[in-house]
């Protein structure tokens, strides 16, 4: 775990409840000075965000409710802009803009992108920039595939607090259609 996501989650109560369990040392370690920042996306995490056709959003409401949404498109329509940011055109959707809203209050926002076939996650924590079209029309143009059936609103930039690749432990492997098909195609 790099040591800007363990600084950011290891709240007191967090590391009350480590000690409490007796995980408290074996996560210590990832406060350390030495451990690795984990606040710039190196080459790993671009080559897996950029394979991702989907991902899980929270944000929190100005009441502190939590609300998770999926967030979805082609392959590769979240894009890194550099080794601090990541962008994604805002797509029309069902028009109730819960998410919208809460960053209207709480630039906050968490995201968890799967890969469910290879069992790998990543957590990344940041905070967001809405930009509207009519103020960056070539930012959100450069975020959307004109071959995806699906109108951009705005772009939602993050930028990037730190990140984390978790555990596989219980991470189910699923499989959509197409991977399905690319497995049958090799066997």
């Amino acid at each position: 775990m790099p040591r800007a996501y363990a600084q950011l989650t290891f709240t007191p109560n967090v590391r009350a409840i480590q000690e409490k369990q007796g995980s408290a040392a074996s996560y210590a370690k990832f406060l350390a000075p030495e451990v690795s920042e984990g606040d710039a996306f190196t080459a790993r995490e671009a080559e897996f965000i950029a394979q991702r056709d989907g991902f899980y959003q929270a944000t929190v409401s100005e009441t502190g409710w939590p609300y998770v949404q999926f967030r979805g498109g082609p392959c590769g329509f979240l894009k890194l802009l550099d080794a601090k940011r990541l962008a994604y055109a805002d797509f029309r959707g069902n028009r109730q803009y819960l998410s919208v809203g809460n960053l209207q209050s709480n630039k906050r926002i968490s995201l968890f992108l799967m890969d469910y076939p290879n069992k790998r996650r990543l957590k990344i924590l940041g905070t967001v920039e809405l930009v509207e079209i009519e103020d960056h029309p070539e930012l959100v143009a450069g975020l959307h595939d004109p071959d995806y059936p699906a109108v951009p609103e705005r772009a939602i930039v993050i930028t990037l607090a730190g990140f984390d690749w978790n555990c596989p432990q219980h991470i189910p492997q699923r499989y959509t259609l197409e991977e399905l098909s690319e497995l049958e195609l090799k066997q």
